[in-house]
């Protein structure tokens, strides 16, 4: 004989359900976070290693984290035998077309632009994607620049920046997240009594 559907049954199935499904979903979670973190962690190793000259120390362990034009940057000192060799920036920007651009750049102590690396977009496939160094050499425009004599922005805007073709929403992104790097540089070299 079928059991007669009513509202407690109805409850009690559907709390079951939701029940399950949080146990599978916090499962498949536990899981996969330590392996994701891992992946983002040597993603932003990679990238300190490529933005920065040689260093011996861990620039990840000694992160922090500096509020600039109202966002919140972090920096990643780079020394070799205690002497700084620079410092690496990592930015995002929501200015790009298909959503956030999450860059690093790394300056070298006096200011120069050491390289830069993207590290996370989801710019358009074939156009804006072109900021990445392996697909276009869009990137390399800012190594070995020094931001007081090289304008951060797309010539467009009256920059030194040459924009990538039918992608210049996405360069200007890209300008905007190194312009802001260079403010978070600036803003620590003022901070020690440095110059920059």
């Amino acid at each position: 004989m079928a059991r007669e559907s009513n509202f407690k049954n109805m409850v009690l199935t559907l709390l079951i359900i939701c029940f399950a499904g949080s146990a599978i979903l916090g499962g498949v979670y536990l899981i996969t976070s330590a392996p994701i973190t891992a992946a983002q962690l040597a993603k932003v190793n990679t990238a300190l290693s490529g933005v920065l000259p040689a260093f011996d120390n861990e620039p990840f362990e000694e992160a922090y984290d500096l509020e600039v034009d109202g966002q919140t940057v972090k920096m990643y000192p780079a020394t070799l035998d205690g002497t700084p060799v620079g410092i690496a920036v990592e930015v995002i920007t929501a200015k790009g077309f298909g959503g956030p651009i999450q860059v690093m750049v790394g300056f070298l102590p006096e200011g120069t632009i050491y390289n830069t690396a993207l590290v996370l977009h989801s710019e358009t496939p074939g156009l804006g994607d072109k900021l990445d160094p392996v697909k276009s050499d869009f990137s390399l425009q800012f190594k070995g620049k020094k931001p007081g004599n090289f304008k951060l922005a797309v010539k467009q805007d009256g920059g030194s920046v040459d924009a990538i073709t039918a992608a210049t929403i996405s360069s200007r992104a890209f300008c905007d997240a190194v312009d802001l790097a260079y403010k978070a540089f600036k803003k620590i070299r003022f901070e020690e009594g440095g110059q920059s």
